[in-house]
């Protein structure tokens, strides 16, 4: 492993894990989305990663959730049908938020990993300086 690897793979990796921040960002906003149950549900996103040829990781692409998302019964909804019903998405809030939390301390860790990097490159340089 290279002097910078541990950067290079450091910063990858908090690359993918703001890619899943903003994916979360955007499903928490849309989880009570109500379509009619003739439309489609709002699809929450989900990054898709694999490891990159050169060490770290990147994004694949991004999985969508099922379109058919959930019906509920919502009869005041002006969306609803003939039988009070709408379409909502198949994720919940307690989900995204778990992946939210799961995703903010993968972003801090990798954040740690630069500085602490950092800091020992800059301890080695110092190394045979005189004071």
């Amino acid at each position: 492993m290279g002097a910078f690897d541990t950067l290079r793979i450091a910063s990858s990796s908090m690359g993918v894990h703001q890619v899943w921040l903003d994916s979360l960002a955007n499903n928490i906003a849309n989880v009570n989305t109500a379509t009619s149950t003739s439309q489609t549900a709002f699809q929450a996103q989900t990054p898709i990663v694999r490891s990159s040829a050169g060490g770290g990781v990147e994004i694949a692409g991004i999985a969508l959730s099922d379109p058919n998302g959930r019906v509920t019964y919502d009869p005041d909804s002006p969306l609803a049908d003939a039988n009070g019903n709408v379409r909502l998405p198949e994720d919940d809030l307690a989900s995204q938020m778990t992946q939210l939390v799961m995703a903010q301390r993968g972003f801090q860790a990798s954040v740690q990993v630069i500085k602490d990097a950092q800091e020992t490159y800059q301890s080695a340089l110092s190394i045979g300086k005189s004071s």
